[in-house]
């Protein structure tokens, strides 16, 4: 007999709430109002102070480690109050600490919810120092070798050490190293300098000379100084020869960290290690009554670590509101940390062996480090709506053997104050990851970074999409060779699309938008948006088979569009790209062996300025196979004076098939 149907949707009804309440979210509280021998069940502390939220992440991880010993069959939340909570040691989640798909765990701020590796800097009384009225600190920990502070947040503001020039840099003069023609990764540890620039100050051995050279900064601690033959000996050598680049006649800049005696600006400090004492010159206002220092104690603030295996990884956890600062890692004598991309340098917040993570609206700053970092043996991570700022190093991390990252709508930015040569998102040998619609702004080498494999070399990059991303304020005059997006090695699938580039400087050359360097090859780049560059739009070191189509390239000084090696396979192919510009020229580098596809594209030079294509006229080109169907014509741009390159009606890219990009969507979507 058939039911009516008011019966039938009672018994849904009945059944979706039975549903529902089997899986009920299973939740405990974290407070710093709490007590860890309470149940953690109660939000507040109860009536009679016998039963309350818990004290501490380590009791609420015990806590969910019982539950899930007993059976676990709903999901868990762990939510932390608002307060700071002072770590005596990083979060470590195991094997252990993992949720399922069904029953999943999820560690959660209500309000602002601070977890600091960092510790509060006590006990200042006023005194003297090179003539100045300054803040000091005795600090036991420093005297008898246990710690040593390299960052100092005073405020919630990061503080810089005293440095010579005050600003900009000096220059190597030579070196007695120095041998015409040997390759340039023949490093030294011996260096030339201008008289007086280094000197043999006191705690020499302290203080740090950071090269800005190519691509790199190394922080070489220093051996010994001779003011005699103004020579200076370092405690390593570096990676490569102390020149500015790849031209032996210009020697490398540099600034000298960490000088005691140049301690004369406000807002800067000093750690005098013998003496275990911290200074520091007060900005105009502060008081030492009025003023929070706190300086980072821990190298690393979370580690969600797993091990290969089945059964072995960490899965199913996600982060979420939580707030990660004070976080210290430093190089050493022997590690200058020259890597390209700052590569030495881990992540304040790491995971490795972990599957099905997230790391979801959290703030990770004031670290030394990359902000996060996914390292070998990580799937289907997610790291989404964060800000990752003010970092000693880059963004995040993306590392080798890992797969299917999502790097989305975080704010990335303010980094390598320390480490200047470190990477907005950095992925490595790595695939099926996607980068989408972050803001990645003033770091002082790449934008995004993808593929990690120099030649041709067999590749586990592939199939990597960066799209929609908004990137600008790169390099920003310090290092040389980098880009907004940056490719090495070969990579089929991999689609850098739809990103907003802007303003990237270099200082000596190669201040690029897109830029495809050694090896990469099958990468498609296409409706991107890149201007203001000081060496190009986009920039070919060597590679195969790439499609550069539909992106607007303006306004680079140097040249707009360039090719370094010559090959014998197919380059790239160039279509349908719109390139104006006002300075420099169309073509740099070498195009003679026609080993390169390029057609259907619009070119102009601004007031109609006569310009040619790798020195030779149009016609010429055209006889060559190249351009035979593109335009020289303005593109009608509605105002690029200000950044607007939307095209107005009857826009001759018509002509070739350009299709309008539409840049509404770019960036962090709030």
């Amino acid at each position: 007999m058939t039911r009516p149907i008011h019966c039938q949707l009672i018994a849904v009804l009945v059944f979706l709430g039975s549903t529902a309440q089997a899986v009920e979210t299973q939740r405990y509280y974290v407070s710093i109002q709490g007590n860890d021998r309470w149940s953690g069940k109660l939000p507040e502390p109860s009536a009679d102070g016998r039963n309350g939220p818990l004290a501490t992440l380590s009791r609420a991880q015990e806590a969910v480690r019982a539950d899930k010993k007993s059976g676990l069959k709903q999901p868990v939340e762990v939510i932390i109050g608002e307060g700071t909570y002072r770590l005596a040691e990083p979060l470590v989640f195991g094997p252990q600490d993992s949720g399922t798909e069904s029953t999943p765990i999820t560690w959660q701020a209500k309000g602002k919810a601070i977890l600091s590796g960092g510790r509060t800097i006590t006990g200042w009384r006023e005194t003297t120092l090179n003539g100045k009225t300054v803040w000091a600190a005795d600090i036991p920990e420093v005297k008898n070798g246990q710690w040593y502070v390299h960052q100092l947040f005073v405020n919630g503001q990061r503080r810089h050490r005293p440095r010579l020039p005050k600003q900009g840099s000096y220059r190597f003069t030579g070196s007695p190293q120095f041998k015409k023609g040997a390759p340039y990764n023949q490093g030294y540890d011996q260096v030339n300098f201008e008289p007086g620039h280094i000197r043999d100050w006191r705690n020499l051995s302290d203080v740090e000379v950071v090269a800005l050279h190519f691509w790199v900064s190394p922080r070489l601690q220093i051996a010994k100084v001779d003011e005699t033959a103004n020579l200076v000996t370092f405690t390593a050598k570096t990676k490569r020869r102390l020149t500015n680049s790849f031209d032996e006649s210009k020697f490398a800049r540099y600034y000298v960290d960490n000088v005691r005696e140049a301690l004369t600006e406000p807002g800067e400090w000093y750690l005098d290690r013998a003496e275990g004492t911290l200074y520091y010159l007060p900005m105009p206002g502060e008081t030492i009554a009025g003023t929070t220092v706190i300086a980072p104690h821990l190298p690393e603030l979370l580690r969600v670590a797993g091990q290969p295996g089945e059964g072995n990884q960490v899965q199913y956890l996600t982060f979420r509101g939580l707030t990660f600062e004070h976080a210290e890692w430093y190089s050493t004598k022997e590690n200058v940390a020259d890597g390209q991309a700052s590569i030495a340098v881990p992540g304040a917040v790491y995971l490795t062996h972990a599957l099905h993570c997230t790391i979801r609206e959290c703030v990770v700053r004031h670290v030394s480090n990359y902000g996060v970092e996914v390292a070998a043996g990580c799937h289907g991570i997610t790291i989404e709506n964060n800000v990752v700022t003010d970092l000693g190093a880059g963004g995040i991390r993306v590392g080798h053997k890992t797969n299917r990252t999502r790097v989305a709508n975080n704010e990335i930015s303010n980094g390598g104050h320390i480490f200047h040569n470190a990477v907005g998102v950095w992925i490595g040998q790595s695939n099926e990851n996607t980068v989408a619609h972050n803001s990645i702004h003033h770091f002082f080498y790449t934008g995004v970074s993808v593929g990690w494999i120099w030649g041709y070399a067999p590749s586990m990059s592939a199939r990597n999409v960066i799209e929609f991303n908004h990137i600008h304020h790169i390099g920003q005059g310090l290092l040389s060779d980098m880009a907004g997006v940056y490719t090495l090695g070969i990579s089929p699938g991999t689609c850098v699309r739809n990103n907003l580039i802007h303003d990237i400087e270099a200082d000596e050359y190669g201040g690029w938008g897109l830029y495809t360097d050694e090896g990469s090859s099958e990468i498609v780049m296409e409706n991107n948006v890149v201007y203001r560059t000081t060496h190009g739009g986009f920039h070919q070191h060597y590679g195969k088979d790439n499609v550069i189509r539909n992106n607007i390239l303006a306004f680079a000084k140097h040249a707009q569009v360039a090719r370094t090696k010559e090959e014998e396979h197919n380059s790239f192919t160039f279509e349908r790209n719109i390139v104006y510009f006002d300075t420099g020229s169309l073509l740099g580098g070498k195009w003679k062996n026609d080993r390169f596809k390029m057609d259907n594209n619009v070119y102009w030079r601004v007031n109609a300025q006569p310009f040619d294509f790798a020195g030779t006229t149009l016609e010429a080109w055209r006889q060559r196979g190249h351009d035979r169907n593109s335009i020289v014509a303005d593109p009608l741009f509605v105002d690029p004076s200000k950044d607007d390159y939307s095209l107005k009606p009857a826009s001759p890219a018509d002509k070739i098939g350009f299709l309008p990009i539409n840049l509404s969507g770019v960036g962090r979507v709030k």
